[in-house]
């Protein structure tokens, strides 16, 4: 697993806003910013209930990357993390250095672009838009709901048992 890229104003906005309007009259330093976005970004993560032990975050604000560490039971909870990581406003790359217990096959992502479904996603991998909850069930529970896509989102595609 190498280093992915995800487009920088997608995702969710867990830091920046109304804290970093507020904290401009603080003037933190970059070291404190990035400490402040990794964080959240772990907070995150553990709110996902993915199973992932010493989960540990570093944010680099300059260059827009995650990098992060820790112990995933399965693959498919490893490329999870990558997600939540990466599917974050801010953030343009994760080098997601953890272990996995029970190694598997690795996943391949999608970019969803405007128009995108997960049937019409799981007809160009899978030959079969009926194949939808696989790709929905993927990315639990960072999805809520197979209509809520959004562009630039990245997805995990796992391959077919």
């Amino acid at each position: 697993m190498g280093l992915f890229s995800f487009i920088k104003e997608a995702g969710e906005k867990l830091f920046g806003g109304k804290d970093a309007q507020a904290a401009t009259a603080a003037a933190p330093s970059q070291d404190e910013l990035n400490t402040t976005a990794a964080r959240a970004i772990e907070t995150y993560i553990a709110s996902q209930n993915l199973g992932a032990t010493g989960v540990q975050v570093a944010f680099d604000g300059s260059q827009g990357k995650v990098t992060v560490q820790g112990t995933a039971p399965t693959q498919a909870v490893k490329e999870k993390v990558t997600l939540c990581c990466g599917n974050v406003a801010s953030v343009t790359s994760v080098d997601n250095q953890m272990s996995v217990t029970n190694p598997e096959p690795e996943a391949q992502y999608h970019d969803v672009v405007r128009g995108d479904t997960l049937s019409a996603i799981a007809k160009k991998f899978y030959g079969d838009a009926n194949k939808y909850p696989v790709i929905f069930e993927a990315n639990k529970p960072m999805l809520t709901h197979p209509d809520k896509i959004y562009p630039g989102q990245k997805l995990r595609i796992p391959p077919l048992a």
